[in-house]
């Protein structure tokens, strides 16, 4: 089984442990995976009583550069360093030289591992070139403090203001630079490229393959009409997948109240992108909804009225670009299990009923701000 099928065929717990000792954590040797299919996530526990736990990410192989990490770890640390709730990354502070542990950051927050190379972990796992200790590339990690809470309560008026308000300062810290690095939420990506990269995958069922295209066709340049009729839309920072399992809600403390976590999506992208994840149900519902969390944000950030138009065509895009994701990662072993029904017909034939659904949304007039 190759590296590139079987991303994390080499990183072992024993692995993970080690990084993070070698990184100045005092670890006990305690450790609990966590839900987690695109990175590889872990809780660690730490020697000392009371000393909280701390959650590390190993960052799938290939899909980000340093660069692009780097810009995730800073633009976090400007929130916390701006007051928001916002789980950000520690800095890595080994006591003595690694030589198998880099740094990059300033400060640093991103380690590079070189795990044990030479030594295939089953029967099936490629061995290095001897004496080679390039032949694997490093796995590259970040720590941050454990954090616990619970699903907001999206029902509540006052959750939906509470962050509203947040995502107001948090958007008013991402509009003051850009990113350079990172990608650009847009037709093109979430879109053309997306679809594309399901047809040339095989796991379009051979029976709805040219209808799914055609509607997938339809539907991104529907999209794509929407964002001409938007207009000059300003593209800003964003936490880019803020949907409520990316919340912690925390009842009792100081830190009581919404906390954003896992911002590995973070993006340039119109401001709607963080907010329409929060609403739900029939037009009314979510115009109901859209009035509180926008009452929140109004009070620390300008809202343009004209990117309503966009949610419907931004949930229509992220549809596509998830088929996409699960194209892409078919071949590493944890996909198939966690999510065997795709690819099936019963998928594709679900896929092209919500594509019309988005298709006749996207004719609809927007919400009202």
């Amino acid at each position: 089984m190759s590296d590139a099928a079987a991303p994390y065929a080499r990183l072992t717990p024993h692995q993970m442990l080690d990084a993070v000792a070698a990184a100045g954590f005092e670890v006990t040797g305690g450790l609990l995976q966590l839900n987690s299919y695109e990175n590889r996530v872990v809780q660690i526990a730490l020697e000392g009583a009371g000393r909280p736990a701390v959650v590390a990410k190993f960052y799938r192989p290939g899909r980000w550069s340093d660069a692009q990490i780097l810009e995730e770890h800073a633009f976090a640390l400007e929130l916390a360093a701006a007051d928001l709730p916002v789980v950000a990354p520690l800095p890595l502070q080994p006591w003595r030289e690694e030589p198998a542990l880099q740094l990059a950051g300033d400060p640093p927050t991103l380690g590079h591992w070189q795990a044990d190379a030479g030594l295939p972990i089953d029967e099936g796992a490629p061995a290095a070139d001897a004496g080679s200790s390039a032949a694997w590339p490093p796995y590259r990690f970040a720590v941050s403090p454990r954090r616990a809470g619970r699903a907001p309560e999206l029902e509540s008026p006052h959750t939906l203001a509470w962050l509203g308000r947040l995502l107001g300062r948090l958007h008013a810290v991402g509009a003051r630079q850009p990113f350079r690095h990172r990608h650009t939420l847009d037709t093109r990506r979430f879109g053309h490229e997306a679809r594309a990269r399901v047809q040339a995958s095989g796991a379009l069922d051979l029976n709805v393959e040219s209808m799914w295209l055609d509607l997938s066709a339809r539907a991104i340049d529907a999209a794509e009409q929407a964002f001409a009729a938007a207009g000059a839309v300003a593209s800003i920072r964003l936490h880019g997948d803020c949907h409520p399992g990316n919340i912690l809600w925390r009842d009792e403390g100081e830190d009581a109240g919404p906390l954003f976590v896992d911002l590995d999506d973070a993006c340039m992208g119109p401001a709607v992108q963080d907010l329409w994840m929060l609403l739900s149900g029939e037009p009314e519902a979510m115009q109901a909804q859209l009035g509180h969390v926008l009452g929140g944000y109004r009070a620390f950030m300008p809202f343009n009225p004209a990117e309503l138009a966009l949610i419907e065509p931004l949930r229509t895009l992220r549809m596509i670009h998830h088929s996409a994701w699960l194209a892409d990662r078919w071949a590493d072993p944890a996909f198939p299990v966690a999510f065997p029904w795709f690819g099936t017909p019963n998928y594709w034939q679900q896929q092209m009923t919500q594509l019309r659904e988005q298709l006749e949304a996207m004719a609809q007039p927007p919400l009202r701000a």
